[in-house]
């Protein structure tokens, strides 16, 4: 089996109701490189804080993505002893999953070295460790100094990195094919129906390399002081590649006085001891006293779902208050298809009317997922809540950080950190109405950071504003399926590695239709664009994809910036199977700003129309506009339209990018341009 010239047709999965599925990713050796030589500081004494926002200078993201308490920075831009990892995108490479898509590689007796741009008194490493021969990760702490003395250790594990293999993937990385009647890149084939058949190397697609541990460093540093990061001599890991270093200054804990301390109905604040119940009989204490639950300093161990409804719970932050439990199976399959369970906070089931009036703060949850099994309800947070909040929450290591299945309305989700999540960081699943997401950071989700999946019943006035997402190892940072009257704002987002892109919107997985508005306004994108690898072509910064439907809505994208774009800014295309069937329509770009492209500023692969006002464009690789409409080379020319509204400016390589000649509908398709790397971005 071949591939078609222009895309070939895939197996789309059908979107767990769990986790949102979605097909694989890249293949190795197929995607780019791109990016400018990674900078290095030789090791020094006195080097000066590098300090970036999605691995740039933070004046070309201001006033985008999350409003945050801490400082990034790179360590490909800190003094070191290690090797700095080349600047890659290549799929299931080191470099393509870090952020800036560079690292520094240190083996055992090397170190990585930040000079810290404010005070502090607490981090976070991004880092990555090896994989066990056959799976299942290592332990391997790192030393933590700061001036060369205070040396701690960062308890550094590679137990929920390191996945393998076709979708849902495998923890094995000798595995042979999950999937082998699934047509793969590899050999172009599908593998149980060639013959001979093909031998695929192993370990098969390794990703989700990276992982990131917090540390409390017990007192305050001041700007200008050294944190050394080292793989100690002697480390039973041959290596650790460190990505980058978050630095804050934490408050000292919240002390909720007027409430229920769960201390008090025998919680146990050392986690040596199960806590579930006692948290249990607190949330009903509270509720029949109208006080909030507190959550004081220290690790509780809950193993289970914590049921809540009309309750407050309070902790005394995210970096002192932790429920943490261990994934536990079940005897028996749950009617929902769950084989385990896990710690989470969770509403009732939509079914049964939801929770209502349940506002949670100021606590970390840290799970114990190393598998994607769409069916398990291993969440951070899940079922329904209306009028209601989740905000300041750390969510570590659970399948999905808040999945929640609506109908429900008035939620707001703000201010919560979500990081290295097996599938999606949020997804609002299901007629989810009136709700917002903002100043979330997300990073290193394996699938959507954000999405809104209106599943049988539309999302309806959902607002994504000021979060940040980072490093989806699959799919898309924001990602919209279908919906009503939806405003995707103000959000930054970086690094997507492999089948998805930056910003999403498609008529897939079931989605009931795009209904009244979406609007994409005032969005930054950065190294966005990833190599699609069943239809073997590079995708847009932002794209839009006709699957089930047309697309039709009044969809706007105002005042955004793609920077450093790996393929094209914007695509536009259809499934193969249904190019013919349905079509992108009433698509309006104004006030948007292109620095960089490897390919063009718009891939057309679909029947429809566009608009185009004030569009600056410069850096850009290829023809402005790649456009193959469905491929049927008519002589009236593409069957996708572009109307020029004026101000539209700048170029590339071949000229000004919206030229006359190629309006209304000129064929311009090269199916698979070559990639010109673009110069790093800069101010306009």
């Amino acid at each position: 089996m071949t591939a078609a010239p222009a895309f070939p047709s895939r197996s789309v999965l059908p979107r767990s109701a769990r986790a949102g599925a979605v097909v694989v990713a890249s293949v190795l050796g197929l995607g780019v490189a791109l990016c400018g030589p990674a900078a290095y500081a030789a090791p020094s004494s006195g080097g000066a804080a590098v300090v970036t926002r999605a691995g740039i200078d933070p004046a070309l993201t201001a006033g985008r993505g999350a409003r945050v308490d801490f400082l990034e920075q790179e360590a490909e831009n800190a003094a070191t002893t290690g090797s700095v990892i080349a600047a890659d995108r290549t799929a299931y490479t080191l470099a393509a999953e870090a952020s800036g898509r560079s690292a520094v590689k240190l083996t055992p007796g090397q170190y990585v070295e930040f000079t810290l741009p404010k005070d502090a008194n607490a981090i976070t490493v991004r880092y990555s460790l090896p994989d066990a021969a056959n799976g299942g990760g290592i332990t391997a702490p790192l030393d933590v100094t700061v001036n060369g003395k205070d040396r701690r250790q960062l308890s550094a594990t590679s137990q929920y990195s390191w996945l393998y293999n076709q979708y849902p993937f495998t923890n094995d990385p000798k595995a042979g094919l999950l999937h082998p009647d699934w047509w793969i890149t590899e050999c172009g084939c599908v593998p149980a129906a060639t013959t001979p058949a093909p031998t695929v190397a192993t370990p098969f697609r390794p990703g989700h390399m990276y992982d990131e541990q917090r540390m409390l460093l017990g007192r305050t540093y001041k700007a200008g002081d050294k944190v050394r990061i080292a793989l100690p001599a002697g480390s039973k890991a041959p290596w650790a590649a460190i990505d980058l270093l978050d630095s804050q200054l934490v408050a000292a804990p919240h002390v909720e006085l007027k409430a229920v301390n769960v201390l008090a109905l025998g919680a146990d604040p050392t986690g040596h001891r199960d806590s579930a119940d006692a948290i249990d009989r607190a949330v009903k204490l509270a509720r029949t006293l109208r006080l909030p639950v507190y959550l004081p300093p220290g690790v509780f161990q809950v193993n289970r779902h914590l049921v809540v409804d009309d309750v407050t719970v309070i902790g005394a932050g995210s970096w002192y208050t932790v429920l943490k439990g261990t994934q536990q199976t079940l005897s028996a399959p749950a009617p929902d298809g769950s084989v385990h369970t896990g710690v989470g906070i969770y509403g009732k089931d939509a079914a049964q009317g939801g929770s209502r009036n349940v506002h949670l703060s100021g606590f970390a949850i840290e799970g114990d997922v190393r598998e994607r099994i769409d069916t398990d309800q291993v969440n951070g947070v899940g079922g329904a809540f209306s009028d209601s909040s989740i905000e300041g929450l750390y969510i570590h290591h659970t399948k999905v950080g808040i999945w929640l299945d609506g109908p429900m309305k008035n939620l707001k989700i703000t201010g919560n950190q979500i990081a290295d999540q097996i599938a999606d960081g949020i997804n609002f699943h299901t007629g989810v109405a009136d709700s917002v997401i903002r100043d979330n950071f997300l990073r290193n989700t394996g699938d959507d950071g954000i999405a809104l999946w209106s599943e049988k019943t539309a999302d309806a006035r959902t607002v994504i504003d000021h979060n940040t997402v980072q490093s989806p190892t699959l799919a898309n940072a924001i990602a919209v399926y279908g919906g009503t009257d939806t405003t995707v704002s103000n959000n930054l987002v970086a690094d997507p590695v492999r089948e998805g892109s930056g910003l999403h919107a498609g008529s897939r997985f079931g989605a009931e239709p795009f209904a009244g508005y979406l609007h994409f306004t005032d969005n930054t994108t950065v190294r966005a664009g990833t190599y699609e690898l069943n239809w073997n072509i590079g995708l847009g910064a932002i794209w839009f994809e006709v699957l089930d439907r047309d697309i039709d809505a009044d969809i706007k994208v105002t005042g955004d910036h793609y920077l450093d774009s790996t393929y094209n800014a914007i695509m536009a295309v259809a499934d193969w199977g249904v190019k013919d069937q349905y079509k992108l329509s009433n698509l309006a770009f104004k006030d948007v700003k292109i620095d960089g492209t490897g390919t063009s500023v718009l891939s057309a692969r679909v029947a429809g129309s566009a608009s185009f006002q004030n569009v600056t464009a410069r850096n850009v690789g290829a023809v402005g506009i790649n456009n193959c409409g469905t491929f049927h080379f008519t002589p009236t020319g593409s069957e996708f339209s572009v109307t020029d509204l004026g101000g539209n400016s700048g170029g590339g390589t071949t000229g000004d990018w919206l030229a006359s000649w190629e309006l209304p509908n000129t064929i311009t398709c090269d199916d698979r341009p070559p990639v010109v790397a673009p110069p790093a971005p800069s101010k306009w």
